[in-house]
């Protein structure tokens, strides 16, 4: 229970781990004050001596002091606030580089030195071999993929996988790809997308969310086969999707006016849901234990007045842009 987050702050050469048992989904909203409002709240919560695995941490943040790098992932956001996170962060971490941690906590532990599978799950990239494609269950789908054919041209569908897990499918999702069927035309953006050409033998990836192990290419059964990873940028896929199934254009105001709207929201009390979990009868009368860490109360960022009134410009100017057009 919970939505664990690790936080790791450099400075003057050396890096101290911090964690919050209910942060992943706050990780941004601790973020966007600014660096020194961010180090703050990672130093409020619990300082400790272990890394999370890539199961159990479902957000993280490095701030590194000494070369102005900030390096982080969340829960899962939509497209549009992930762009929003990404606009304002901008703003508020002025001269830092600032980057989505696509291989999730392996992003962190490179980044001190350490080994990338430090953290990594066993058995993190299971191959399979798919018997199908496009059998949507959901409205909108969670990715893209397109595939260039042999005369040149290039079709595209939705799909309902993660982006790494059309690369979990190996090759052989290629020939299924060309016999499946069209999908709807897409109303809203994916979290991802995946282009296909096979004459090249290339592989082009992009995503606004972890794709944990993008870096331990070939993998496997890619092997003679160039991986192009784009980051957060889909307008490569954009260019190549066929002209009757376009990306979506969206503005970001809404998005951009939910970050305004959180500013300053404490995060949720826990309480109730901890006491309805304690309720729950276990099976043959064993009794339910709670977590110590789930009773430890995440410690939000707090801005001082400064830093608030940067953001909240920041914010507005960032709205009356996307207004504009």
């Amino acid at each position: 229970m919970g939505a664990r987050a690790q936080y790791v702050v450099v400075e003057s050469g050396a890096w101290q781990r911090y964690y919050s048992h209910w942060a992943a989904n706050r990780v941004v909203d601790d973020l966007l004050p600014g660096p020194a409002a961010a180090t703050r709240c990672f130093r409020a919560n619990r300082e400790i001596d272990e890394w999370l695995d890539d199961v159990w941490c479902e957000g993280a943040a490095l701030v590194d002091h000494d070369r102005r790098i900030l390096l982080w992932f969340a829960s899962p956001d939509d497209w549009a606030d992930h762009r929003a996170a990404r606009a304002v962060l901008a703003r508020t971490w002025p001269g830092w580089d600032v980057r989505f941690a696509h291989d999730g906590m392996g992003d962190l532990t490179h980044h001190l030195g350490l080994d990338r599978d430090l953290t990594r799950r066993p058995g993190w990239f299971e191959p399979f071999e798919p018997s199908g494609f496009a059998d949507s269950e959901y409205p909108e789908p969670c990715s893209v993929v397109s595939l260039r054919l042999p005369d040149g041209s290039v079709r595209a569908w939705g799909s309902d996988w993660e982006p790494i897990e059309h690369l979990a499918a190996g090759p052989g999702l290629i020939d299924l790809l060309a016999a499946s069927p069209a999908t709807p035309v897409l109303t809203d953006m994916p979290y991802g997308g995946v282009h296909l050409d096979p004459q090249a033998r290339t592989v082009s990836l992009w995503a606004v969310q972890t794709v944990a192990g993008i870096h331990n290419w070939p993998l496997p059964r890619w092997e003679n086969w160039t991986l192009d990873f784009r980051g957060v940028d889909h307008t490569e896929q954009a260019r190549t999707l066929p002209a009757d199934f376009p990306f979506p254009h969206l503005p970001l105001t809404a998005a951009l006016r939910r970050l305004s709207d959180g500013l300053g929201t404490p995060p949720p009390d826990n309480g109730p849901l901890l006491a309805r979990a304690m309720a729950v009868s276990g099976p043959e009368g064993t009794a339910p234990v709670v977590n110590p860490a789930a009773l430890v109360a995440h410690e939000p960022a707090d801005p001082t007045p400064a830093e608030l009134a940067r953001l909240r410009t920041a914010l507005d100017e960032l709205v009356a842009g996307a207004e504009a057009g």
